[in-house]
């Protein structure tokens, strides 16, 4: 796997990693489908998430079966006070581990390890880190329901296993590591089919960070444009700055050199458009269930003994 550190304009900071991926055409970690309406997420063939769209696209139906396992190995305290909270060191540890171990979303195409994902950006009321982010776990085990309707845009963070309390030994642990400024990012994927990440690990690390009312560091993983795209959209985000500057400088010789040349307003504009270019969001790729229909009802059969009405779902 090939991987980038990324910019971010105008400043030029560390904005992330690029990850090239190849010679994986299916990942460990993977999302199925069947119509209609259902999901299936599986973890080496077993399932670990399934969920239906509730028509025409007000949420999702989920049950977790627990199964679940996280691709990243625990994280030793000692490496926590190395790293210090730099999570552009943690962002590469974390790459080297997708890339390696069982059980990832990876598989060919590009990726962006960031450590600015949306959700970030909704705390419009300000409130406190431990009110905020509580509020931004979608709840129900094991089942529940990711309500688009009621949080729309709001981009909720979905656990994959249970949400340890306060007092978990681990959380514990981990609250220590959210005082002193050490506390390692929580490791997330966005999957377009549910319009939310998930968490690929971390629980008790967001868990201690919301004890502690801190600010938990976060990098999301998420597939990005091809590079076919990449040089499409490049190119027509130049050809744009430089048709604006041209009509700027008409501006400048018809009515004098009071007119600016554009490069104050078209430079930045170019600058965000670079950046989606090779940074932006792409759905997340998902495959059809063998057997479709009947064999997702009885996975579901299976897996949810019985806790899961499922005449009742859509």
């Amino acid at each position: 796997m090939r991987r980038a550190n990324l910019t971010s304009p105008p400043d030029g900071t560390w904005s992330g990693l690029s990850l090239e991926v190849q010679q994986r055409p299916r990942p460990d970690l993977c999302l199925l489908t069947a119509p209609p309406h259902r999901l299936l997420l599986a973890q080496g063939g077993t399932p670990v998430l399934l969920g239906v769209v509730d028509p025409p696209a007000h949420g999702v139906d989920f049950y977790r079966t627990g199964h679940y396992r996280s691709p990243v190995p625990p994280l030793r305290a000692s490496t926590a006070r190395a790293y210090g909270g730099s999570t552009d060191r943690w962002a590469h540890r974390f790459a080297d581990l997708l890339a390696t171990s069982p059980g990832t979303p990876l598989h060919d195409g590009r990726w962006v390890l960031s450590p600015d994902p949306r959700l970030r950006h909704w705390n419009h009321a300000r409130r406190t880190p431990a009110e905020y982010w509580s509020s931004m776990l979608i709840e129900g085990h094991p089942d529940g329901y990711v309500d688009w309707y009621v949080h729309n845009g709001s981009f909720e963070i979905f656990p994959l296993r249970p949400m340890p309390d306060a007092g978990d030994s681990r959380v514990k642990a981990y609250r220590k590591q959210a005082l002193d400024g050490t506390l390692p990012p929580v490791l997330l994927w966005w999957v377009s089919g549910l319009d939310c990440p998930l968490i690929l690990d971390g629980h008790a690390r967001l868990a201690a960070a919301i004890a502690e009312s801190a600010e938990p560091a976060l990098l999301e993983l998420h597939r990005t444009v091809p590079e076919d795209e990449a040089h499409t959209a490049t190119h027509h985000a130049v050809s744009a700055y430089e048709t604006e500057l041209t009509r700027f400088a008409e501006l400048r010789a018809l009515h004098g050199p009071g007119v600016p040349d554009g490069a104050e307003f078209a430079g930045p504009i170019l600058s965000r458009r670079l950046h989606e270019a090779r940074t932006g969001h792409r759905p997340t790729w998902a495959w059809p269930l063998p057997g479709g229909t009947e064999e997702w009802e009885r996975i579901a059969r299976d897996h949810t003994a019985g806790h899961w009405n499922l005449d009742e779902l859509p």
